[in-house]
């Protein structure tokens, strides 16, 4: 089935692998440190530069600026390398507004304004589309844009202890995956969290130390819903009494939905306080009177206010009639799926884990909405003779992982939707979807990116197809 985990780049490192570059396979990095010049962007949002007649991939680097790097890599076709000082700085570079920002791979764009981020994310989509569909959309929209800071509902601190290399007593690290490692950026801050949640860490800090078992303690997940905000504790070996009192008690003082999850992982999460009430929390989409209900791990859109725009817009370019019976794939528990009821005669969701689709169910039925049907299915599977597809579909939505969604738009043709929509977060496989999609007979009408995650490289879009 079709992953729904969320982009990686709050998710804690499970082994410390210092000093090595993340791709693997090359020699011992040169001890050079050049001055190069960077050229432009790769797809990825790195520098290009060239030195001495090989591709230089570069990090913290901004195009039109010249800078000292320090190798990470050499291979056998490009090298990869970090600016270390900058000696000619772009007019879109800024000062980081995070003081961890330098280290932490948390946010690899903070060093760029963020309208120079959006502009070029914008591109990497449009050369996308070019080089791998030869494609070009007929309108390009304008992006989607919010609040660059405090946007991020969910993330996932790393907990863990590291001796010194001189020795002595081992200091614990809690924070997230450092650039170019696995190791650990230890943080007091995160600007991109809401601000309550950004303020609790070094109280979480101070809560792990206090634990009897704390080096039991693996990682802790912050979920924010519109009212509330939930931790989930990772905890490798049961908790004693003392610790879960404690759990409790800063759950309590901080005002706190508390979850625990014990040795077996996501299946045994389970909420402890406050002991009555759902083991929910919730999200707002004022512009079609919903709201949608969410465990704290399951997989949701954490940006809340570039997802409402983003979910008017897709319903807009959608153009949803009364009469339209419409199809939402990888729909999850109903993001898309239960605003387009408001507009379909019928909406018919499918999503490759179960979970999900229970979750859907009950949004539905907590929104008063009867005209959607829900479907687990494997998505990677030829679906068109199955009986929840019988019948056909006028419009088709796609929010696929970041693998995209070849195995569908291969068979979607038969279909013969009027027009379909896909969000993406890759700009990748959406290029690679849309040179099928075209094959099918469908033309790329509109296409655009959306800020979901501001100073990262994730590259988020929406992309309208419409039958010739």
């Amino acid at each position: 089935m079709p992953s729904r985990k969320p982009p990686s780049i709050f998710r804690n490192a499970t082994r410390r692998n210092a000093g090595k570059s993340p791709q693997g396979g090359s020699k011992k990095p040169s001890k050079a440190t050049p001055e190069v010049e960077i050229q432009r962007f790769s797809h990825e949002v790195r520098g290009i530069a060239r030195h001495q007649g090989k591709t230089v991939f570069v990090d913290n680097a901004l195009p039109g600026e010249t800078v000292r790097i320090r190798y990470t890599a050499n291979r056998a076709k490009f090298d990869e390398a970090v600016a270390t000082e900058v000696l000619t700085a772009s007019p879109d570079r800024q000062t980081p507004p995070c003081p961890h920002a330098e280290v932490c791979g948390g946010c690899a764009l903070q060093q760029m304004t963020p309208a120079a981020q959006i502009d070029a994310k914008q591109q990497i989509l449009l050369d996308q589309l070019s080089r791998f569909a030869r494609a070009t959309p007929e309108q390009v929209l304008p992006p989607l844009t919010g609040s660059t800071l405090g946007y991020r509902r969910k993330a996932r601190l790393g907990v863990r202890f590291v001796k010194p290399k001189s020795g002595g007593k081992a200091s614990l690290v809690l924070g997230f995956r450092e650039k170019g490692s696995n190791d650990l950026t230890d943080v007091e801050q995160c600007p991109v969290l809401p601000a309550e949640a950004s303020a609790l860490i070094p109280q979480l800090r101070e809560a792990i130390l206090q634990c009897e078992g704390r080096r039991n303690i693996s990682h802790i997940e912050i979920a924010a819903g519109e009212d509330h905000t939930a931790l989930v504790i990772r905890h490798l070996q049961p908790l004693s009494e003392e610790d879960r009192e404690r759990w409790l008690d800063f759950a309590k003082q901080h005002q706190l939905h508390l979850y625990l999850q014990g040795e077996q992982g996501d299946a045994n999460t389970h909420k402890v306080w406050p002991e009555s009430g759902p083991a929910r929390l919730n999200y707002a989409l004022p512009a079609f009177d919903l709201t949608l209900n969410f465990h704290p791990q399951d997989f949701i859109q954490v940006n809340f206010e570039i997802n409402r725009q983003m979910v008017s817009l897709a319903l807009e370019l959608l153009d949803v009639q009364p009469e339209d019976r419409v199809l939402d794939l990888f729909c999850g528990l109903g993001n898309f799926t239960l605003p387009l009821a408001t507009r379909a005669r019928e909406v018919v969701g499918v999503e490759g884990l179960f979970s999900l689709t229970e979750r859907a169910r009950e949004n539905a039925s907590a929104n008063g909405i009867d005209n959607v049907r829900f479907q687990a299915a494997d998505l990677t599977e030829d679906f068109s003779r199955s009986p929840w597809a019988r019948g056909g579909f006028d419009r088709i939505l796609l929010d696929p992982p970041r693998n995209g969604a070849l195995e569908v738009v291969r068979n979607i043709g038969q279909f013969n939707a009027k027009a379909i929509l896909y969000i993406s977060c890759n700009p990748a496989t959406l290029a690679r979807d849309t040179a099928e999609l075209i094959q099918q007979g469908y033309v790329l009408r509109k296409a655009g990116v959306m800020d979901m995650f501001p100073h990262t490289t994730h590259v988020e879009s929406i992309a309208l197809f419409e039958k010739a």
